[in-house]
């Protein structure tokens, strides 16, 4: 294995990279009731009793505020077939969900429809860590479909529909 020093910020991204991850939409309404998403890769379950996930937002974000205000946000779990609603939802155009099929979840927040899942969460806590801000979410709703996932690793695009035993 190569050890990399002196630390350097780029290659360290390039390195967690190895790591593949799915690849979701966190969704939310801003205080003016707009609709608000962006594309994570950064969700992980954290407990099943209570039940709580969470999930990164880096601090200078310009959906910063939305997530924040608001107190509550969905996971949308992305399949296979959504990769350009991950490409929509990761760049900075103003109107993410025009053309977008969803429905309104708990308080009317946005849930992108024919996802593999989407887990409706009430905000449990928020942690300043680094560069981010972690979002620990309480489960109020969840909802799953048996569709291959969206994966995502050293920059790139793969499915996740393949089970192998080991």
């Amino acid at each position: 294995m190569n050890t990399k020093t002196p630390f350097i910020t780029t290659d360290f991204r390039k390195a967690l990279g190895s790591f593949a991850t799915g690849v979701t939409i966190v969704t939310t309404l801003a205080e003016d009731g707009q609709r608000v998403g962006v594309t994570a890769n950064s969700f992980s379950s954290v407990s099943l009793e209570p039940a709580l996930v969470l999930w990164s937002l880096k601090k200078n974000s310009p959906s910063m505020d939305a997530f924040d205000h608001s107190a509550r946000f969905a996971i949308n779990v992305l399949t296979l077939t959504q990769t350009d609603l991950s490409k929509r939802f990761a760049s900075p155009i103003p109107d993410k969900f025009n053309t977008v099929a969803y429905s309104d979840g708990i308080a009317g927040i946005p849930l992108i429809d024919n996802c593999a899942a989407c887990f409706q969460c009430k905000t449990y806590q928020r942690i300043e860590a680094g560069d981010h801000i972690l979002y620990l979410g309480e489960v109020e709703a969840y909802a799953y479909q048996d569709l291959a996932t969206l994966m995502f690793c050293k920059g790139k695009y793969m499915k996740g529909d393949e089970l192998v035993m080991v």
